[in-house]
């Protein structure tokens, strides 16, 4: 594979919506987010103060630096400096050219097509860019939201695996789907 590291962060941009660098002023939506109980019902991370959001802030700085990851800040066309959710790439294989995806958003975001238009230019720098074969999603099988999300976007549910995430004090399934490159 010819993969090609980045000089500078890819900012996209859609009619809606700019996909930006996460930077640490992000930190107070990012907890707003990730502590939000709709958010975290069905995502696997949570923080209970600013202190501790900030193992997430480097998280997306480490990732980035590795050259294991990209996520983008989703800020409102209209507010450029107002993060209303995150999405991006993870577990990035250069070798085997595929990497995770994940993604959330501020409730009040929810049911307005936003993740649709944001997560297609991502998939698109995906499969473009980064020249990544296949692409692939983890759900807890309760969030028919992100389901029926992933499948408008093109991804084929792939299978189950059974209480393979340790979760509230619970095991959890969760189903997998994946996209190829066209």
């Amino acid at each position: 594979m010819n993969f090609q590291p980045r000089i500078s962060f890819p900012v996209l941009q859609s009619k809606r919506f700019v996909l930006r660098k996460i930077v640490q002023s992000d930190i107070g939506n990012i907890f707003k987010g990730l502590s939000h109980p709709k958010v975290i019902a069905y995502y696997g991370i949570s923080y209970d103060s600013l202190v501790a959001t900030q193992e997430q802030v480097d998280w997306y700085r480490r990732i980035e630096q590795e050259e294991s990851g990209i996520w983008w800040a989703i800020c409102p066309q209209a507010t450029p400096d107002q993060l209303i959710g995150a999405c991006g790439f993870y577990e990035l294989d250069t070798e085997n050219q595929n990497a995770d995806f994940g993604y959330w958003l501020h409730p009040e975001y929810w049911r307005q097509a936003v993740m649709h238009e944001c997560l297609s230019l991502i998939l698109h720098y995906g499969f473009q860019q980064l020249r990544l074969h296949r692409i692939e999603a983890e759900v807890e099988p309760e969030n028919k939201a992100s389901s029926q999300l992933l499948q408008k976007l093109g991804f084929a549910l792939e299978g189950r695996r059974r209480e393979v995430a340790w979760k509230n004090n619970r095991f959890v399934d969760m189903e997998y789907y994946a996209i190829l490159a066209a």
